[in-house]
């Protein structure tokens, strides 16, 4: 893996940076950044299979978020190593995996449970306690192209000697999977952590940038942070790292907080977002190519809502026999219609989930080529501020109608 920044937009644009990352194998093209990485069950998406990951484009699909902590019961390390890997157990050899240990979709990290021996998550099985070293032993056998050490995540209310802690633990860890780590850390990425204190986030990031690492996890955000004080913990962090290497952040998943990410510097962003609008059967529709247009105004229907998604679960959408968005181009919108995937909500089919996380997910890598377009052609605050104005001017506007 090599990672090269190949824009960083300086003044008006903060800290935002276009990049490529070089995976290697038989893939030539790299995959730009920022860029989105799929969330995954066990190495694939929640309701897309491997078959329909050729609908969605690449290579910009090709970078996929797994979490080593499904794969606690079964298969074993052993199959795992035996089978050769998460690229040939899956047959997904050009694609990008990173693995990080948290993960927002089943196994949440649990910071009362953590102590000295390991990291605590809540899993369906219950909750569990992770050891650096059968952590190491999963890592070897999945085989990630990228792999984040363990991390001892807290949330923003912790006090500071819990979150002090929080920190040393995870400087440790990192140390102790250094240590069990045969290639030595070239695929690695070290955690930064801190909570929400700006001093022991420096710190953190001061300390993971010594080691022989290969790019930098950044965790700790989602977790109840003050929104007006997360741009400020971000550069603290990102001020400290070197540019040189890559910066994935988890817990950072809507358009705004993407944008807030982007321009503090950070490369790649977990899409758990798309999971959970797929779930409750919701369709993005928000406009991202907001440069083109010189004014904000986006013609949709009059029963949107907060015009960046629709339920299409609702009883308005059973005849519609339009796509979910006119000019899409992704198979879903290509191919079937917003009545169609009514009714299968209404009749509880899974095909309704695929043809949404397809769509959804299609449309979220749009919105992040949007980005890096504006990125390079030195326009990225520019892109923001409309994008954060259009929502707030549909948002005043819902409100008023309601």
């Amino acid at each position: 893996m090599r990672f090269a920044v190949t824009r960083a937009c300086g003044g008006g644009g903060g800290r935002a940076r276009s990049g490529a990352l070089y995976i290697g194998g038989s893939t030539t093209t790299p995959i730009e950044t920022p860029s989105l990485l799929i969330s995954t069950r066990k190495g694939l998406p929640t309701f897309v299979s491997r078959d329909h990951l050729a609908a969605l484009p690449t290579p910009d699909s090709l970078l996929l978020h797994v979490s080593p902590l499904h794969f606690l019961d079964c298969p074993s390390s052993k199959t795992i190593s035996n089978i050769g890997g998460l690229h040939q157990m899956l047959g997904l050899h050009e694609h990008f995996f990173v693995a990080a240990p948290r993960d927002s979709l089943e196994s949440l990290p649990e910071s009362e449970g953590t102590n000295k021996l390991g990291a605590s998550f809540e899993t369906p099985c219950g909750r569990r306690l992770i050891k650096p070293s059968a952590y190491m032993e999963k890592i070897a056998s999945l085989k990630p192209n990228l792999w984040a050490s363990m991390a001892d995540e807290v949330p923003a209310w912790v006090s500071e000697k819990r979150n002090k802690t929080s920190v040393d633990r995870t400087l440790r860890w990192l140390d102790e999977c250094l240590a069990l780590d045969p290639a030595g850390g070239k695929t690695m990425l070290g955690v930064v952590v801190g909570g929400s204190n700006i001093e022991e986030r420096k710190h953190c990031a001061i300390e993971v940038a010594t080691r022989n690492v290969s790019g930098f996890w950044i965790g700790g955000f989602g977790l109840g942070e003050n929104v007006e004080e997360r741009s400020a913990l971000l550069n603290a962090v990102t001020d400290n790292l070197p540019e040189e290497k890559v910066r994935f952040i988890s817990g950072l998943s809507l358009p705004e907080e993407v944008l807030q990410g982007v321009a503090s510097g950070i490369d790649l962003f977990d899409s758990t977002y798309i999971y959970h609008l797929t779930l409750g059967g919701f369709a993005l529709i928000f406009p991202f190519k907001i440069l083109d247009h010189n004014n904000l105004d986006f013609q949709l229907d009059d029963t949107v809502g907060d015009r960046a998604k629709i339920n299409l679960r609702a009883t308005i959408y059973r005849k519609d026999i339009s796509p979910i968005i006119a000019n899409c181009s992704c198979f879903t919108c290509q191919n079937h219609t917003r009545a169609y995937i009514n009714h299968l909500l209404n009749v509880h089919e899974m095909l309704a989930h695929i043809l949404l996380e397809i769509h959804n997910t299609h449309h979220y890598l749009g919105f992040f080529r949007a980005m890096r377009e504006a990125i390079k052609g030195g326009k990225f605050d520019l892109f923001r501020q409309r994008f954060v104005e259009s929502r707030r001017i549909h948002l005043t506007a819902a409100v008023l109608c309601s």
